[in-house]
């Protein structure tokens, strides 16, 4: 139950930094509530449960290859352009707090798992840290061993899907226009910035 924990510490510790997929939580909290928030992180952990299991069955070569990496350099670059031009764009378009709203909820788990399917960083991780994990409970512990480490890192980025979908949200039920609109062209900037800074990447895989 200990090693639970610690794993579960660790997934806790990957998900807080802010990056793409928190900007994007926070303006869909901000802007519809929790529901919204918590499946673009849902959506997330899905693509996350995707290169895990990449990486289980031995995969791990092809999403290293300079061709995948370039791909999806440029391509997430494209989505989260997309994304943040088109949340700056709907700026105006901001529903009155603590509102209901019709947005479709599949678009925001669709939104969560695209975003981090197509990050590279995503890919750093489990290649990097979970590869590591699994080299290490399979070599001391079996594979039992691993599933439980396994379980532990996503209870933790579950749990901070939900911190994140109940902070976002509460600016939804309690925040103003103005601050609901302010949060919105943050989140908008920052996924821009990162869509610029994959954009750049992609460049230099290709210049190599």
């Amino acid at each position: 139950m200990n090693t639970f924990f610690t794993y579960m510490i660790l997934g806790i510790s990957l998900s807080a930094p802010i990056g793409p997929i928190n900007a994007a939580q926070l303006d869909r909290g901000a802007r519809y509530g929790f529901t919204h928030a918590w499946l673009i992180g849902l959506g997330a952990m899905c693509a996350d449960l995707v290169y895990m299991l990449l990486i289980y069955f031995g995969l791990a070569h092809f999403l290293s290859t300079p061709f995948m990496k370039t791909f999806l350099w440029l391509f997430g670059c494209f989505v989260l352009m997309y994304i943040g031009i088109e949340t700056l764009q709907n700026i105006k378009k901001m529903p009155t707090p603590g509102t209901k709203d019709e947005q479709s909820t599949i678009n925001s788990f669709r939104s969560g798992f695209v975003m981090a399917l197509l990050n590279p960083l995503n890919i750093l991780f489990w290649l990097g840290i979970y590869g590591s994990v699994l080299a290490e409970g399979i070599h001391h512990h079996g594979i039992s061993q691993v599933l439980w480490n396994s379980l532990g890192i996503f209870a933790g980025i579950l749990l901070w899907d939900v911190i994140m979908a109940a902070l976002a949200s509460s600016f939804h039920k309690f925040g103003n226009r103005t601050l609901l609109q302010t949060i919105s062209a943050l989140a908008g900037l920052s996924l821009i910035g990162f869509g610029i800074y994959f954009g750049f990447q992609a460049f230099v895989q290709l210049t190599r």
